[in-house]
């Protein structure tokens, strides 16, 4: 709490001047808005003029005292109690000790003097005790208030008011941080609906009321306050954040708080891999495109700043969800695909046909989704190892019309450009088997991929699938590169170009082939194979 004095105030106080004050139906004097405190410095304090009165040197000590005194925000309340018979020139002066009597004080530049703003709250004229508030920025504001009201309300002023011998008029109060709100907190101890006063403020302000409320221990004030931002919007993260550190801070009100804090955090332990599970449900099973097409980036964008701050086991628990979901996509997708491929499905009916294809697009469309989340998330290997195992579903691919199938080729374009770009990396043994299994397919459906998918980005999947290629022993590479010749040679562009990949590889085989060093070979007539990894 700012630093508090107490004292008299007799007729040669320094004069502070009214300004213009509405008055509520509780008798409310309505605190002056900022314009009134910044204008004041200009309508109170005259230009460059001397001054001779005994009153001047007086100020000026006081105003000197008053600097010596000061304190930083935070510090302990400190009551100063002056006595009649101890006053010099004017009740106005504080008791000084002769070390600083000595002192000559410089006269104060006009700037520097305080601007000074007088507020009368309940009845006027019956006011009983003097409050003034000296801001930080120059601003002294006398609140005529009464004794009875501010005991009431405040605990604060209670145990200053009640504890003075004998009583004074007057309780002055230095470094407010603001006076303004300060004055306004004062002046809701007069109304009977705080609510109402309230509820026309925005958050900030009312997050600045509760901090003087609980400086002065304005307990009613602080609990309206806080069903106010219980029941309010809070627009954005900054002020959410800033509403949470507020209310946290507030002490002795836990029931309270409590409601507030229940927009934020749950009392329910629920597992957020259920929830989570949840959500991508809807999202997966969701058949409207728009919506489902937003949702998927809102989700993806939310997983990513997820992975950025939470920790490794909330992690791995993320993790396990998608993979669960990527199981039952791919189940889904295979027992489509096993319907399609019976022999008389050609023959249904179109309503029965369609539902059939559409439902292969939306699977397929699924897992490459979940995939990019893997991917982003660096946890895709065992996606790999699960699209590099499904021998079955490639074997339905060829019997499909091309229409139909290319959704799946996608799921493999996307696998090559992830491991080309190091976003995954599965063992070796994984690699060759995802090129065995899924390169011929993505290679005859390559055509419908570049003229039927605009997302498909030709130079980006080809260079992916030549660097996947290029991470598999010699011998490998040559063998799907010489494959590759012969198909790329019949149908050219309908083909992926990997001239760049059977470059390397030629340079690697003929221009500048690698010799073992002699500590690396193989001693002769040893009969151990050299192991592989699978």
């Amino acid at each position: 709490m700012a630093e508090v004095k107490l004292r008299r105030v007799d007729q040669g106080e320094t004069k502070i001047k009214s300004v213009p004050i509405a008055v509520t139906p509780e008798g409310f004097w309505c605190c002056p808005s900022p314009v009134v405190f910044q204008k004041t410095v200009k309508t109170q304090v005259p230009p460059d003029k001397p001054k001779s009165s005994p009153t001047n040197q007086n100020t000026s000590v006081q105003r000197k005292q008053t600097s010596v005194t000061e304190k930083k925000p935070g510090t302990s309340s400190r009551t100063g109690l002056v006595p009649g018979d101890q006053r010099t020139h004017s009740s106005d002066a504080p008791v000084l000790d002769a070390a600083l009597i000595n002192i000559e004080t410089p006269r104060p530049k006009v700037e520097n003097v305080p601007r000074k703003v007088t507020i009368e709250f309940g009845e006027p004229g019956t006011s009983d005790l003097k409050v003034i508030l000296l801001g930080k920025q120059g601003v002294a504001v006398k609140l005529s208030v009464h004794r009875s009201i501010l005991v009431e309300n405040s605990s604060f002023f209670a145990n200053k008011i009640l504890s003075q011998q004998p009583v004074f008029p007057c309780i002055e109060i230095d470094d407010c941080e603001d006076v303004e709100v300060y004055a306004e907190t004062v002046g809701l101890m007069y109304c009977k609906e705080l609510k109402q006063r309230l509820i026309k403020q925005n958050v900030s302000r009312v997050l600045c009321i509760l901090k003087v409320a609980e400086e002065l221990g304005f307990t009613t004030c602080i609990r309206t306050c806080l069903d106010y931002l219980e029941a309010v919007p809070w627009v954005g993260e900054e002020e959410e954040e800033k509403v949470v550190s507020s209310v946290l801070r507030l002490k002795g009100e836990t029931i309270r708080v409590k409601p507030v804090l229940k927009r934020v955090s749950s009392e329910i332990p629920k597992p957020p891999k259920d929830t989570l599970s949840h959500i991508l449900e809807l999202v997966l099973k969701s058949n409207e495109e728009r919506g489902r097409r937003e949702m998927k980036t809102v989700v993806l964008k939310l997983l990513r700043e997820n992975n950025n701050l939470s920790f490794s086991g909330s992690a791995d628990l993320c993790n396990e969800t998608i993979y669960a979901s990527c199981r039952s996509s791919l189940g889904s997708l295979l027992s489509l695909f096993r319907k399609a491929a019976e022999s008389n499905f050609a023959d249904k009916s179109t309503d029965t046909i369609e539902p059939v294809v559409k439902s292969m697009a939306l699977e397929a469309d699924n897992l490459l989704w979940l995939l990019d989340i893997l991917a982003d998330r660096q946890a895709a290997d065992e996606f790999a190892v699960l699209w590099a195992s499904q021998q079955e579903l490639a074997s339905h691919h060829t019997k499909l019309p091309i229409v139909s199938r290319h959704h799946v080729s996608k799921i493999t374009a996307r696998l090559f450009v992830g491991i080309g770009r190091g976003e995954l990396l599965p063992c070796r043994g994984t690699r060759h088997l995802l090129l065995q299994t899924w390169l011929q397919a993505l290679i005859d459906d390559y055509s419908w991929l570049q003229h039927g998918c605009r997302s498909f980005d030709r130079k980006v999947v080809e260079e992916g699938i030549g660097r996947t290629i290029l991470t598999l022993p010699l011998e490998d590479q040559q063998s799907i590169l010489l494959s590759w010749l012969g198909i790329f040679l019949k149908t050219g562009d309908n083909c992926p170009n990997l001239q760049r990949a059977f470059e390397v590889w030629w340079r690697r085989t003929f221009i500048r082939p690698y010799v073992e060093p002699p500590s690396l070979q193989q001693p002769s007539g040893s009969m151990t194979p050299k192991a592989e990894e699978q």
